[in-house]
């Protein structure tokens, strides 16, 4: 059942340009927030615009909730939760829209900074699922926070910025790379070698100072103390990630996809934010998830698998006057939801590892993966034929375009989203989201026409009561 490109929906002119212009706001908001962080930040200045209010303020001073409220919490700025209360109890269900807002990068060690051989580096630990190879001799940029013990909060943004110094894991050269060529993939690059270069210049030391050892190292601590007004100490409550640095950019004579860092899950995040600012109230409760971790299996405070979505809910269930265990329980199970996280695009240069008529191509919509995991389906959440069949009813009387996948061919590989931990309520799920290319690499890849598809699909599947 081959489905057709969706340009074809978009000639050249007003039509395409509304793909064009979304497509544009996405790039600008991929090259402006490459963490959580960043993200939840720009997420929630832009829904207190559009009239969302916190949630917590709204528990603080004792006021209740009423259909047409739209509202926000903020989970430890790492993740977001948005709702639309609808005219119905929410027992009823939630229609929910979760996606996750981390990508695969590096992170900083507690101990990070270190001199050799008059070079200051410092030590990082990979996040999530990547090919090491592919981090060594590219523009890094340090984004992120440090916490210091008076509660000060010092922000960390350092190579975006045309001004900006760069910096950069090296690599061997090919004149000495002999026994480098023939190691393993995994292991051409080490973890431990991932260790990011950011000096060369030693310290001015006075000629009766004794202490003359790694004046480098002392000179990157000089300038953090004076640019940034931190100790080498306050790296042990920091959080800095090292991420590609540089925009995301048009790709392609065509301009029809974009090249940048954090398309997963971004490019689902991104469309359903969108999604549920522009959806009036209806019947239904509205919820929109941006959660944190799930590139490490959706764990800790800020992932899914925390009782921080549960807790909101029943909070709200609460101000709307149904405050019991029972209330919260039904309004998990009678949900519905879309997992929206990426699926892997065909590669024509490695078709090998797909079944075409089980894969995503780029073009061709939003992509539903019935199922993810690993071998025999394993850690898939696996969504029920008559829930396919609802959402397939949504699409299609929405115009929706959109196309069915796998995740490469059967025991190829696999991979995992958060649909599974939100089945565990016993709500019915899928996976839903934009076809990439150059998955958890540093620079990836993705249609704007899929990426536009995926915000209609989610509008639409809100909207439908």
């Amino acid at each position: 059942m081959e489905r057709e490109v969706a340009w074809k929906k978009y000639p050249e002119g007003e039509k395409r340009q509304v793909v064009m212009d979304f497509a544009e706001g996405y790039r600008q908001f991929l090259s402006d927030h490459k963490t959580e962080r960043e993200c939840v930040k720009y997420f929630e200045a832009e829904a207190k615009k559009a009239g969302f209010k916190d949630l917590d303020d709204i528990i603080k001073n004792n006021d209740s909730l009423k259909a047409g409220d739209k509202v926000y919490r903020n989970n430890m700025g790492k993740g977001l939760a948005m709702f639309v209360i609808g005219r119905e109890n929410p027992e009823n269900g939630i229609a929910i829209l979760g996606a996750h807002i981390d990508s695969p990068r590096m992170d900083l060690k507690q101990n990070p900074l270190y001199e050799d051989t008059d070079m200051a580096l410092l030590d990082t630990h990979y996040y999530g699922g990547i090919k090491k190879y592919q981090w060594v001799t590219l523009p890094l940029a340090l984004h992120g926070v440090v916490a210091k013990k008076d509660g000060t909060l010092v922000t960390v943004n350092i190579g975006e910025d045309a001004s900006d110094p760069v910096f950069g894991v090296s690599d061997l050269l090919i004149h000495l790379s002999q026994d480098q060529m023939k190691k393993e993939g995994a292991k051409v690059v080490e973890g431990e070698d991932l260790n990011v270069l950011i000096g060369s210049i030693p310290l001015e030391a006075a000629e009766d100072d004794k202490d003359k050892k790694d004046l480098v190292k002392k000179n990157i601590l000089r300038i953090l103390k004076d640019k940034y007004d931190f100790e080498e100490e306050d790296f042990l409550s920091a959080e800095i990630e090292v991420t590609p640095a540089g925009a995301a950019r048009d790709y392609g004579f065509d301009r029809s996809m974009i090249m940048g860092y954090g398309h997963d899950d971004r490019s689902c995040a991104y469309p359903s934010f969108k999604a549920i600012l522009d959806v009036e109230a209806g019947e239904k409760t509205y919820a929109c998830l941006l959660v944190d971790k799930e590139e490490i299996g959706s764990v800790g405070a800020t992932g899914m698998q925390s009782t921080f979505y549960e807790d909101t809910v029943a909070e709200i269930l609460s101000l709307l006057g149904h405050d019991s265990n029972l209330a919260v329980r039904r309004a998990m199970r009678n949900s519905r939801a879309l997992s929206s996280d990426v699926s892997a695009a065909y590669d024509p240069n490695y078709p090998s590892v797909n079944e075409k008529n089980n894969c995503a191509y780029f073009g061709r919509g939003l992509v539903i993966n019935k199922y993810t995991g690993a071998r025999g389906k394993s850690g898939s959440n696996d969504a029920s034929a008559e829930y396919v069949a609802q959402v397939r009813k949504i699409f299609d009387e929405n115009g929706v375009s959109w196309q069915t996948s796998e995740l490469g061919k059967v025991d190829q590989g696999g991979g995992g989203t958060i649909a599974y931990i939100l089945g565990n309520y016993d709500m019915n799920v899928i996976d839903s989201g934009v076809a990439v290319l150059n998955m958890h690499a540093p620079w990836e890849i993705i249609s704007k026409a899929d990426l536009y598809e995926a915000y209609l699909g989610y509008k639409a599947f809100l909207k439908e009561d």
